[in-house]
């Protein structure tokens, strides 16, 4: 049984997540893979997973630098990505 949805806001959108699911596993279902960009412009996105490259990282209610495979979604979470 797959846990409740809930609504998140990503860069200003409206997103229909589930409730307890990794912030970065929710944003890949919603097709999003582009968290931030490297200094010289390249993509990141979650790579390991398990919070150890920090590639993930984002801004979560304000709190920058946030890996997005480490934390959980809930309702009303604002993210705001860097890419």
């Amino acid at each position: 049984m797959l846990p409740e949805p809930c609504t998140i806001e990503v860069d200003g959108e409206q997103l229909e997540v589930r409730a307890g699911f990794s912030l970065a596993a929710a944003l890949a279902n919603a097709g999003v893979f582009t968290l931030r960009h490297s200094p010289s412009g390249s993509p990141r996105g979650a790579l390991c997973g398990m919070g150890s490259c920090f590639e993930c990282r984002v801004w979560v209610d304000g709190r920058s630098n946030v890996r997005a495979c480490q934390v959980s979604c809930r309702p009303g979470m604002e993210v705001r990505l860097d890419g």
